[in-house]
């Protein structure tokens, strides 16, 4: 059975940073296309970072959303099967609950997803 378990999400102020962390059990996250998605009230859940599954030849892509680009890191620790969020300079419009999960994402793998909030 797979479990996502998201955290790190927390309140912060406009212009700072956090890591979110995602923990995977039941699933190598070294082999599937992985995502970052968020979903702020009274709006659909979006994709806003990928990372896709490394390859010999053409290593490890990353993806952003332009709003996050420049901004957001997403990245991958395949030792301890972890997923991380890096995320700086953050704005109000960054609030919203974060999750992980495949890309296209699967429905059974949802978690609780962590809440960042953005605000002064």
């Amino acid at each position: 059975q797979v479990q996502l378990v998201e955290s790190g999400g927390g309140l912060v102020q406009p212009g700072g940073s956090l890591r979110l962390s995602c923990a995977a059990s039941g699933l190598s996250l070294r082999a599937y296309f992985m995502g970052w998605y968020r979903q702020a009230p009274g709006q659909q859940r979006e994709l806003v970072a990928s990372i896709t599954r490394g390859t010999i030849i053409r290593g490890t892509i990353t993806n952003y959303v332009d709003s996050v680009k420049g901004r957001f890191t997403i990245s991958r620790d395949s030792g301890k099967n972890l997923l991380y969020l890096q995320m700086n300079s953050l704005k109000p419009e960054d609030t919203a609950v974060y999750y992980c999960n495949t890309v296209p994402s699967r429905e059974e793998y949802w978690g609780q997803g962590t809440q960042v909030t953005v605000s002064s």
